[in-house]
């Protein structure tokens, strides 16, 4: 199947000064302390459903940020179809439902998502009825001339959604995209997003923590923790009850299941490590049941098995 995101060992660090974060490459002070946020990220994404889950500060929304670019990487480099990503032409193929909702409150609905097409160098003419369809899409169409301020944080939601469905993009990055929805309307735009991934074959990137969203929605899952990807692999293969990473065989040990009773839920012991101060093996040593010295050492490189990757010494070895 044709490639089409390609993330190519994306690195970047931050650093921490006394006012705060700032990037790396700047000379805030003659010693500044590394925050490694991703640490040789590689995907690929062809025509399809994938899901990222990982814990907060594990790179995701870093992540984001150099694919839309709002962030620059320090080294490595983002793809799409084969040239960078970047520029008017990939703004065009582009949907993005960001977590952060940074409306105008003084613009009425339709104001704001004409302004977004027109950002995408829509037609004028053909600005009106696109405004339309997207906002009947997210049952927004009675709002439409209201004023953003008036709006509840769920329909505020909604205009994030129809926001990121303008022009049909072939790439959609939803971070988040159901949080702040009731759970009819969470279906409907799970359902929305699905029905645009078959009729256009778009690239549908989901980040939640909702592990129900994720197994339910997405064809693919990769797992982030400490800025590297540590698992990737069809959906069946990663909630399947197989072979997982010590980490995502934690994560679904922390989640309830409503058809088995258990006295308690099973978190994982210990912090993700901090990320000025990332081990030289692997991140998830200390917390981990199977920690060897090999682990705390040597940080693993990814093993595969029928397209199912996991970045473990313990998974797979050969002989």
């Amino acid at each position: 199947m044709d490639e089409k995101l390609t993330i190519d060992s994306l690195e970047k660090a931050y650093a921490q000064t006394t006012s705060g974060w700032a990037t790396f490459s700047k000379k805030v002070n003659s010693h500044p302390r590394k925050k490694q946020a991703l640490a040789g990220v590689t995907l690929t994404l062809t025509p399809g459903l994938y899901g990222l889950l990982g814990p907060n500060g594990a790179g995701k929304s870093t992540l984001i940020g150099i694919i839309t670019g709002t962030l620059a990487a320090d080294s490595g480099e983002v793809l799409w179809c084969g040239k960078p990503a970047r520029g008017i032409q990939f703004r065009r193929v582009l949907g993005y439902m960001p977590q952060q909702q940074g409306l105008y409150d003084s613009y009425t609905g339709r104001r704001f998502l004409a302004y977004m097409a027109a950002l995408k160098e829509l037609p004028r003419k053909a600005v009106p009825a696109e405004v339309d369809r997207v906002a009947a899409a997210v049952n927004l169409s009675a709002e439409l001339d209201k004023r953003l301020s008036a709006y509840s944080g769920g329909m505020k939601q909604r205009v994030v959604i129809a926001m990121a469905l303008i022009a049909e993009p072939e790439l959609l990055l939803a971070d988040e995209p159901t949080t702040a929805l009731d759970v009819t309307i969470q279906a409907q735009i799970l359902d929305m997003m699905r029905r645009l991934q078959e009729e256009l074959g778009t690239t549908v990137l989901l980040i939640s923590h909702d592990l129900g969203v994720v197994a339910g929605f997405c064809d693919r899952v990769a797992v982030m923790y400490a800025g590297r990807v540590v698992e990737l692999g069809r959906v069946e293969q990663v909630f399947g009850g197989g072979e997982n990473h010590p980490y995502t065989r934690g994560l679904l040990r922390c989640a309830p299941d409503l058809g088995e009773l258990k006295p308690r839920l099973e978190p994982i012991p210990g912090h993700m490590p901090e990320p000025t101060r990332l081990p030289p093996g692997c991140a998830f040593a200390e917390r981990c049941p199977e920690c060897t010295e090999l682990c705390r050492r040597c940080a693993p490189a990814p093993r595969e098995r029928d397209g199912h990757l996991i970045a473990c010494h313990h998974r797979w070895k050969e002989g």
